[in-house]
């Protein structure tokens, strides 16, 4: 069934005519006669009776107009509402952000983005590391804001993604103080002290950087490791005094601040690493090229 058989028919319910009709739908009346005839086929009785002038509407088709007129509607409605809502994907910014980014500083970061300039809808994913490279290499998000450290295992290539610094970071060792507010876990301090050691699990983006900063096998057994999860529980477990974690200080700024941890050791045992931004080489769209021109160095 040709949908535009139904327009044929609404039209001819209302003119009466099949002459004004097909004129009406921009076709030649043979032409017009055919499709009515074929509507009737796939419907299998007479709409119309051909016999009276002006044309009127058998019992068949009198009932079968208010069908055809709301199938029209509902396709018109749903092509209105598709459209709209391409248009609205088209024009929305997608990013992709690791947890830890997520809430601690994507929000900020956007907010300063705001102030140069009229942003529009935002849409946020946030997952670990890896399902945001995914995200990236699928196509479903324009951009990823991520940590990142040259040498780090990493699935974006530079001949596919850009990407642009947005603000340095370190990967640090903390530890809860003791009451003289030294670290009661010291990576400089008795080398015969065994560290309990907060890791990261596997998926996590920041346990990639301090696997390639760090042969964790060739610091044990001065670290021992008793936890292995994300960042959020993590810190809560250092907090507790439950051992050592390394922490991006941009993160634990607040913590640091109120000696609620402290850093464990010398800048040998810090990671230097940045907030970076990542896109693909390939055209985003005016909206999202408008953010990366927004956002990128002159």
């Amino acid at each position: 069934m040709d949908v535009t058989w139904l327009s044929d028919f609404v039209v001819l319910a209302k003119t009466g005519n099949f002459s004004r009709a097909a004129e009406a739908r921009n076709v030649t009346q043979p032409a017009f006669s055919r499709r009515i005839r074929l509507l009737e086929d796939w419907i299998g009785t007479p709409l119309v009776d051909r016999r009276s002038h002006p044309v009127v509407l058998t019992m068949a088709g009198v009932a079968f107009q208010p069908y055809a007129e709301d199938i029209l509607a509902r396709i018109d409605e749903g092509r209105r509402v598709a459209r709209d809502t391409g248009i609205e994907e088209i024009q929305t910014l997608r990013f992709a952000t690791t947890q830890v980014l997520s809430l601690s500083y994507f929000p900020i970061w956007l907010r300063s983005m705001a102030g140069r300039a009229w942003l529009g809808a935002v849409n946020l994913v946030s997952n670990s590391l890896v399902a945001c490279e995914n995200m990236m290499l699928n196509g479903e998000a324009h951009f990823l804001l991520c940590h990142y450290r040259e040498g780090m295992p990493w699935q974006l290539d530079d001949e596919r993604f850009l990407s642009i610094s947005v603000r340095p970071d370190r990967l640090i060792p903390v530890s809860i103080p003791d009451k003289h507010g030294r670290p009661v876990y010291d990576m400089d301090g008795d080398p015969d002290q065994i560290i309990p050691f907060l890791a990261y699990d596997g998926p996590a983006g920041l346990g990639r950087i301090f696997r390639s900063a760090f042969d964790t096998e060739a610091i044990r057994p001065a670290l021992k490791p008793i936890a292995e999860s994300h960042l959020a529980l993590l810190l809560g477990l250092a907090l507790e005094g439950r051992g050592i974690a390394w922490v991006p200080e941009n993160v634990v700024r607040s913590e640091l601040d109120q000696k609620l941890i402290c850093e464990a050791g010398g800048p040998k045992w810090s990671i230097p690493m940045e907030i970076r931004l990542f896109r693909s080489r390939n055209d985003l769209g005016p909206r999202a090229e408008d953010f990366w021109n927004l956002v990128s160095p002159e």
